[in-house]
C-alpha cells in the first residue's frame, strides 16, 4: 500500500499531514513532481522528480501505482486514470473520488473550464484553511484505517 501524491500542486499542509501519517501509521508516501522538492524527514516518504512537461508526473503515477494504492490529487483526469487501475483518490480538500463519482467530477470540471474560457467565472479554488486540512486529514485517516484492516 502506497500513497502517491501529485505534489506539484499539493498544499504544504497536505504534505505535512502525509509525512506525519507515514511516521505514526507506517504508510509509504511517494511525492511526484516535475521540480525539486525538499525531502521530508521521514524514512517512508520518498520524492520523485520527473522531467518538466504536461502530464509527465501524472503519467509516472499512473505507470507505477497499483490497485489498492491511494492517489492524492486535484487533477480530475489523473483521478479517472488511476481509478481505472484500481486505486482510490482523495483530493486535498478531503473529497473521495471513485468509479461512481469521477465522471460527474470530470463533467463539472469541463463545464467550469468552459465558463472560465468565456470569462463568466474567474478565480481559483477557495483558500486552503483549517477546515480543509481537517477534512483531508479525516479522509486520509479513514483510508489508512480501512487499508490496514484489509
Amino acid at each position: 500500500m502506497t500513497i502517491w501524491v501529485d505534489a506539484d500542486a499539493a498544499p504544504g499542509a497536505v504534505k505535512d499531514i502525509l509525512t506525519k501519517a507515514s511516521l505514526t501509521r507506517g504508510v509509504d508516501v511517494m511525492l511526484v513532481a516535475n521540480r525539486w522538492l525538499p525531502r521530508p524527514r521521514a524514512a517512508r516518504v520518498q520524492t520523485v522528480v520527473v522531467p518538466a512537461g504536461a502530464d509527465v508526473a501524472d503519467d509516472y503515477i499512473v505507470e507505477h501505482c497499483e490497485a489498492g494504492d491511494l492517489v492524492i490529487t486535484a487533477d480530475i483526469p489523473l483521478a479517472d486514470r488511476v481509478i481505472e487501475r484500481g486505486c482510490e483518490v482523495i483530493t486535498a480538500y478531503g473529497r473521495a473520488l471513485d468509479a461512481d463519482n469521477v465522471r460527474e467530477a470530470l463533467s463539472l470540471r469541463d463545464f467550469k473550464e468552459e465558463l472560465r474560457d468565456l470569462g463568466v467565472m474567474t478565480g481559483g479554488p477557495p483558500p486552503y484553511g483549517q477546515s480543509q486540512k481537517q477534512a483531508f486529514a479525516n479522509a486520509l485517516d479513514r483510508w489508512i484505517t480501512r487499508s490496514q484492516r484489509g
